[in-house]
């Protein structure tokens, strides 16, 4: 099968599991996308791919981890920047030392170095596959901020110790000093080049957006999308992390949007661009890692016959001291700091032992722990075969397929187990958001002045004064349906029996239940005008549009109202529509 043959059949697997998964709902799409790879490639004349290392970690890596720091909330990041630093540094130094001797235990035959490389290649984490798998189950939103900061930051620690490990291994020198000199090189590098490559688009863009406006979005949106590329390999070739030049590329482009708040149509093409490819590259990244499977773990498995639990035990063993460490290091190492960021408001969260439990097993590994097991050499400089290669690819791979399953299964069971928090902050502060919005407009509305020229006779300012008081009642009406919620607080709804409260609540949901199905008649009976050939197809796109924004903010607002009346919330299956 051709290359481009390849490509088109992955990426529509990648979206015809995607539609598959909403029917499935009780298995993660990562297991689905897992499955299929492996069921395409298991008969011995199925399709089998060729895994470049360097090429995937070219075209796939890069892309999502811009779009991660690009999306994730600067304000969480930094204010927990210990917690992760902690997580993305220092576990993936301690989970080399402790379970690189472990392995080396085991394995008395692995050598010690490549027990390190092994440790280090299953060092970092996937957070892709930890959102897919906890999506609508009730994930701490803060405690996912700091796996998200985790595995933005650990795939280059975990790929750096590897480099040192198979760098001793081939050469059997290993100097502290000098790997201590060079990891801050490459890191700090790696930040610096992205960082710079991300200000330098931002001020193009800035330059060019400014003279043209809108006119240019697309082209923006297709440069924002080479720019991980661009950071990656400006990284690579200058001999720093390209995987932390394309993290500080999307961390530094967001900052500049900030900026850019009146540039509506550059801004929605954007984040449905985004989507589309965060939803195709990361298809294409399980469904590949399935592809190998059988090749990988069956060769093994045959090879070793009779003796097969043999190394299907030492994987199982290897995966669970994996998560031990991490056990340990969250109690030991990161605990603390994350009691201080709860003290000081930073965490909403409680570290208690279930949401360490929950952390432990959200340490799920993924394509990068692949891609770095297979880019280990095949020879050693004098032409012997690297010692204990194969082995290490295996253990690598099924601890990927084992922290799947394990955290399949168990995040489930211990996510409900956690205690409701109430209404997220998040949520809250949405909810103040578009208060103070509409305070503004209502004040700008009270004091908008007609200008003398266009009176033009004495009705003008009557209807005036009437077109102004009608959008300052809908503005009314908005602030009433969002102070809504927050009224169960206030002193007199305290004294509320919980019967009262609940009722209250419950009114509310009837009220959004009620906007939703008249937004689904509008859009009905837009449908119907375009059918009737009353309005064209650019109308009914806008008009749908504006609806569809408006039914996604009910749907989530209809979530947290169903939660707090203490109903079953069927819309949350939805909520990332």
């Amino acid at each position: 099968m051709h290359t481009v043959e390849i490509v088109l059949l992955v990426l529509l697997l990648g979206a015809l599991t995607g539609i598959a998964a909403r029917y499935l709902r009780a298995i993660p799409l990562p297991l689905i996308q897992i499955a299929l790879g492996a069921a395409l490639s298991w008969p011995q004349k199925g399709l089998h791919i060729a895994f470049d290392p360097e090429l995937f970690l070219a075209l796939f890596i890069p892309p999502l981890l811009f779009a991660d720091g690009w999306r994730i909330p600067k304000r969480e990041f930094f204010a927990l920047h210990r917690p992760i630093l902690r997580l993305a540094l220092g576990l993936v130094l301690f989970t080399v030392i402790g379970l690189g001797y472990l392995i080396h235990w085991l394995i008395p035959a692995m050598p010690l170095t490549v027990a390190f490389a092994l440790a280090a290649v299953v060092s970092p984490t996937d957070a892709v596959a930890v959102s897919a798998i906890t999506r609508n189950l009730g994930m701490p939103a803060q405690t996912m901020h700091v796996l998200e900061g985790e595995s933005l930051l650990n795939d280059a620690s975990g790929l750096v110790a590897l480099k040192f490990a198979v760098a001793a291994t081939l050469t059997g020198l290993f100097s502290w000093t000098e790997a201590a000199k060079e990891f801050l090189w490459i890191a700090l590098g790696g930040l610096g080049a992205g960082a710079l490559l991300g200000w330098g688009f931002a001020s193009l863009r800035e330059t060019v957006t400014r003279r043209v406006g809108d006119v240019a979005a697309t082209q923006m949106v297709l440069l924002m999308v080479l720019l991980p590329f661009a950071a990656y390999l400006l990284g690579e070739h200058i001999g720093v992390s390209g995987i932390l030049a394309a993290v500080a590329a999307g961390v530094t482009t967001n900052f500049a949007d900030l900026r850019r708040g009146e540039f509506v149509v550059e801004r929605m093409q954007t984040e449905g661009t985004w989507t589309m490819v965060e939803s195709a590259f990361n298809g294409a990244i399980f469904l590949l890692l399935g592809l190998q499977l059988p090749a990988i773990l069956g060769k093994t498995l045959e090879a070793a016959g009779n003796d097969w639990w043999q190394p299907a035990s030492q994987a199982l063993i290897i995966t669970l001291a994996l998560l031990a460490l991490r056990w340990i290091w969250l109690l030991l190492g990161v605990r603390g700091s994350l009691r201080k960021a709860h003290q000081h408001g930073t965490l909403t969260e409680q570290p208690t032992l279930w949401l360490t439990l929950v952390t432990t097993l959200a340490g799920i590994r993924g394509a990068v722990t692949l891609a770095g097991a297979l880019s280990v050499p095949l020879l050693m400089p004098s032409g012997d075969v690297f010692p204990e290669r194969h082995q290490l690819v295996f253990l690598a791979t099924a601890t990927i397929l084992l922290t799947l399953v394990i955290g399949s299964v168990g995040l489930p069971l211990v996510l409900r187990r956690l205690p409701h928090t109430g209404e997220p902050l998040v949520v809250r502060e949405e909810r103040q958001a578009r208060l103070v919005a509409c305070q503004a407009a209502i004040a700008h509305l009270r004091d908008i002045q007609l200008p003398t020229d266009e009176l033009p006779d004495a009705e003008q300012p009557a209807q005036m004064q009437e077109a102004v008081g009608r959008v300052a009642q809908d503005y009314r009406k908005r602030i009433d349906l969002l102070e809504e919620p927050a009224n169960v607080t206030t002193p007199e709804a305290q004294a509320d029996t919980p019967d009262a409260v609940r009722q209250r609540q419950r009114r509310y949901v009837v009220e959004l239940e009620l906007r939703l199905q008249a937004l689904r008649v509008e859009r009905d009976a837009l449908y119907a005008e375009r059918q009737a050939h009353h309005i064209n197809d650019a109308s009914l796109r806008a008009l749908v549009g504006e609806l569809d924004l408006n039914e996604v903010s009910l749907r989530k607002r209809l979530i947290v109202a169903r939660q707090a009346a203490g109903l079953v919330a069927p819309e949350a299956a939805h909520s990332g529509h």
